[in-house]
């Protein structure tokens, strides 16, 4: 059985935290920071950290590899194509790895970065998708490397997994996400009832995450290109049509840069 746990870093970064029960053996997606999972693991001396999963070279998600595997040695794991501190394992598209017992297939998603990659678990009950800063719940990443069809094209790959996939992303962008999309699809009723319901759960202390494929497919903007009204409010912002999925992408995208 594994169980998963968000530990918080920086000012909104997650950590992902997978625990085997059984084994007592742990993995991290991301860690930025060193000192939650350090935290963890002297709150729990009877667990080994195993592996560390690394989804892209931005120093908030690899800030703590080095140190983590220095007083662990756990195995670390990382995109191919980046430069990933203490790297054992280089993967590639179409790769599979197994990380406390867990059938992984790698996702190359440039865009964010041009080596990002993602981390599927094809489980028939309970997918699960570790996306680092490509998907977010009601999001996506800046474009700091990639272009936007590069970016569309990542995410259309993501979005033709199962509804029931549950995303866990790297950051909690999500009411911030979703004021954006509720000026982009100001009549959408699923994307108005998702910021009520999260602006509840963040003014409890809640996290907004995991969230599930079909959740997004249903409320997140740059997913939802393909809709009349995305297109239409694009083609208004750009002041001519769009005439490709990737132009609406792109508009969306700037628009919610400068929003």
């Amino acid at each position: 059985m594994i169980q998963i746990d968000a530990l918080p870093a920086f000012s909104d970064n997650y950590i992902w935290l997978l625990q085997d029960v059984t084994s007592r053996r742990c993995a991290v997606v991301d860690p930025g920071d060193a000192g939650p999972v350090e935290e963890w693991l002297a709150a729990h001396p009877d667990w080994q950290l195993s592996d560390i999963v690394v989804t892209h070279h931005h120093a908030d998600h690899v800030g703590g590899v080095a140190r983590l595997k220095e007083r662990t040695g756990a195995r670390v794991l990382g995109p191919a194509a980046e430069r990933i501190p203490a790297r054992d394992l280089a993967l590639d598209d179409g790769d599979r790895v197994e990380v406390l017992g867990l059938a992984f297939e790698i996702i190359h998603v440039p865009g964010h970065t041009l080596g990002h990659i993602a981390y599927y678990h094809a489980d028939p009950v309970q997918p699960l998708l570790f996306c680092g800063d490509t998907l977010f719940a009601a999001g996506c990443g800046r474009l700091f490397e990639g272009t936007p069809a590069q970016m569309h094209a990542s995410l259309s790959r993501l979005a033709a997994l199962p509804g029931e996939t549950r995303v866990y992303c790297a950051h909690e962008y999500t009411l911030s996400n979703l004021r954006f999309a509720c000026a982009v699809e100001p009549e959408n009723p699923q994307v108005l009832a998702r910021f009520e319901e999260v602006s509840r759960w963040r003014e409890q202390g809640r996290i907004s995450l995991p969230s599930t494929m079909s959740l997004e497919m249903a409320t997140n903007p740059f997913l939802r290109v393909s809709e009349t009204s995305v297109k239409k409010i694009a083609d208004e912002r750009a002041g001519q049509e769009n005439r490709t999925l990737e132009e609406v992408f792109a508009q969306v995208r700037l628009w919610k840069d400068r929003f």
